[in-house]
């Protein structure tokens, strides 16, 4: 295999509920392989069910990275996670293993295979302060002020645009501008495989969905909500805050679980659009979990990336 090849990591991706945990296992478990997970969500330690975070038995099967990484209560950034990564990276292929990037978050997947800019300095208790703000506007409001603020980020999801208006605020200069101005070659490149069920995919996310509240969400909420701050960045992750007024009593069962619903299923919009319009399409292959098929596809897709035996 050409040096080129090789170097190009294989990313499983896909909107949320698409089954792109399914398909890396499916992978692993026929190559050597480390999944690294990107997933702005699974990152904070006890968030697990609310998440979907790989279990025991799948953690024990293939060795994961970019789990349980920091404290509900720590801010992570995309350029953290695609420092980690980079090192994930490496360590898997010293170790023999090919590396599965697997995830759905863009803006983690942009840092680690675009290029990469240089971080501005912003004032800790600015940040604070504005975060409490952000804290009370709804995911309109805040797309209305980053149509404003930076245009070129408005259509992100809730964190992107916070992001891009506290930039504009605290530093004067647009996001999308500084990633322009301060560009430095990425760290990595990639081959995709978009896993996407098509219209099924609302159906799927109704069913984990309730397969998550039966199997304790709201029973985790309650404990987390004892030890971990309303204003911990991890609450941020779709349907905790839903399920967590829920607990204080602020919404029943049923309108708890219609808010995640459409929470879950607008992120899922989001992602789409995203990968859509930001993925390279001569490196892009799409799968449907749904069809018969779906195996000889990945597997197919795999093999001339990550090195297998002819």
């Amino acid at each position: 295999m050409a040096a080129d090849e090789y170097s190009l990591i294989p990313v499983i991706c896909g909107p949320t509920g698409a089954g792109k945990s399914a398909v890396a296992l499916w992978l692993a478990g026929r190559v050597n392989s480390t999944v690294i997970v990107a997933d702005s969500r699974q990152i904070y330690r006890g968030f697990d069910i609310g998440t979907a975070k790989p279990t025991a038995d799948e953690q024990a099967f293939v060795p994961h990275r970019g789990i349980d990484v920091t404290e509900p209560i720590e801010r992570y950034s995309a350029a953290a996670w695609a420092e980690d990564a980079d090192r994930w990276i490496t360590e898997s292929r010293r170790a023999g293993r090919v590396p599965l990037v697997v995830g759905g978050t863009g803006f983690y997947l942009r840092a680690l295979f675009e290029p990469l800019f240089g971080e501005p300095h912003l004032d800790v208790d600015r940040r604070r302060a504005l975060e409490t703000v952000f804290a009370s506007m709804s995911f309109h409001e805040l797309g209305r002020w980053c149509r404003v603020l930076d245009p070129e980020r408005a259509h992100l999801g809730r964190t992107q645009l916070q992001r891009a208006i506290e930039v504009a605020l605290l530093t004067g200069r647009r996001l999308s501008a500084l990633h322009r101005d301060r560009a430095r070659p990425a760290r990595r490149s990639a081959r995709y495989l978009v896993v996407d069920p098509g219209p099924a995919l609302a159906d799927r996310i109704a069913t984990r969905l309730d397969a998550m509240l039966a199997g304790g969400w709201v029973e985790e909420v309650t404990r987390l909500l004892t030890a971990v701050p309303q204003n911990a960045p991890a609450w941020k992750a779709s349907g905790y805050r839903a399920v967590a007024d829920h607990v204080r009593g602020g919404a029943s069962a049923e309108a708890m679980r219609q808010q995640i619903l459409i929470e879950t299923r607008q992120y899922a919009k989001r992602q789409r659009t995203w990968l859509r319009h930001q993925l390279d399409e001569q490196r892009v292959t799409r799968l449907d979990p749904t069809q018969p098929s779906w195996r000889e596809i990945a597997e197919e897709w795999l093999h001339p990336t990550a090195g297998w035996p002819a």
